[in-house]
């Protein structure tokens, strides 16, 4: 079948757009193997921060952490909802850090789904997670979701507070990098819409 010129000259157009509407935005991958994903799509703080501003509703921005964490190192109201990967649990120590045990979120599954369909939103929604540091828990909560069937999963490299300065004259603070040192909006204001509340809790 033979295109006309008007027809082949929207074609372009609209592969055209298509790709300008994919922000060009890649963080590099993690050396180590505990944090990559199968995806292998890696955001810093600042380029998640302009994807969500890009695709605003079609994309879905994910806060990992426990609700009881970020009630004290903060929030940001740019993410979509609060779906914790793992949860402290008051009853339990964590001998070997001298801290809670934080244990494995049963609901958290679930929780995305949930927050998926109540948006209308399918397997070809990019999703993105973004824990404390983009350490221990950004690769294992993404790739927790690979039941969902998800086509992207974007894991935030760096999390909301950063890395940890470890030469800082009070101590290993988290100063570099970051949600919260890149000059992006945050606050200790939750927004009750969007944090979690615990199925036995709520």
């Amino acid at each position: 079948m033979k295109l006309s010129r008007t027809e082949i000259i929207s074609a372009v157009a609209a592969g055209l757009m298509a790709t300008l509407m994919q922000p060009a935005l890649a963080a590099e991958e993690p050396s180590d193997p505990k944090k990559q994903t199968p995806w292998g799509l890696y955001l810093t703080a600042s380029e998640a921060y302009e994807m969500k501003q890009l695709e605003g509703d079609e994309v879905l921005f994910i806060d990992v952490r426990d609700p009881v964490e970020i009630m004290f190192t903060g929030f940001t109201d740019v993410v979509d909802v609060n779906v914790p990967f793992l949860l402290s649990n008051p009853g339990k120590w964590n001998a070997k850090k001298s801290v809670l045990l934080m244990e494995p979120n049963p609901d958290y599954v679930d929780g995305v789904r949930r927050a998926m369909e109540a948006r209308g939103l399918g397997k070809d929604t990019p999703v993105m997670v973004m824990c404390r540091s983009g350490g221990t828990r950004g690769a294992p909560s993404a790739k927790a979701l690979a039941p969902l069937g998800l086509e992207r999963v974007y894991v935030v490299v760096d999390g909301f507070e950063g890395g940890a300065v470890k030469d800082h004259p009070k101590g290993p603070w988290r100063l570099k990098n970051g949600w919260k040192n890149s000059g992006l909006p945050w606050s200790y204001k939750l927004n009750k819409d969007k944090i979690y509340f615990r199925p036995d809790q709520g």
